[in-house]
């Protein structure tokens, strides 16, 4: 990848997550460094291989400035694309291979929510299935105590 490409790619998956100033102040950053580092005798693609994807370099840079408070925006877009994304990643960065699933928040309540009403269903029909063993138990608890307290 080219360092226009890397430069566009980069911006165009910032502007889904944070204000257009930082967005601007991170791409003159990268357009700074790499210029930086081939004037030091790095060629442009061991700089670009060095930085990786920029849309995942973006999604780090959205991250930080979430927690810093920062945030304008979705990255809403920018996580569709990357789980649409099938990206094979280089053995000698110990990366693993494949894709990144990212789901839907109401996706994922959806599913908690099924599995809790499974759970509250399974307890409720043990409890009536077993309702008069307990019945019978307590009654013959209650007879027992009635007479032993007659006896005394």
């Amino acid at each position: 990848m080219e360092k226009t490409e890397f430069i566009e790619r980069l911006q165009r998956a910032l502007a889904a997550g944070i204000s257009s100033s930082l967005v601007s102040e991170n791409v003159q950053y990268y357009q700074s460094y790499i210029d930086s580092e081939i004037r030091k005798g790095r060629s442009e693609k061991e700089v670009m291989d060095s930085l990786g994807d920029p849309r995942l370099l973006a999604k780090s840079i959205i991250e930080a400035n979430k927690h810093a408070g920062v945030s304008y925006g979705s990255n809403q877009e920018y996580d569709e694309e990357v789980a649409d994304d099938t990206q094979e990643w280089e053995p000698d960065r110990g990366a693993p291979k494949g894709r990144s699933i990212v789901f839907p928040g109401w996706l994922v309540m959806l599913v908690v929510t099924v599995i809790v009403l499974l759970i509250i269903g399974v307890a409720t029909y043990t409890l009536i299935s077993f309702a008069p063993l307990i019945i019978g138990v307590l009654v013959a608890v209650l007879i027992v105590k009635a007479f032993q307290g007659r006896s005394r």
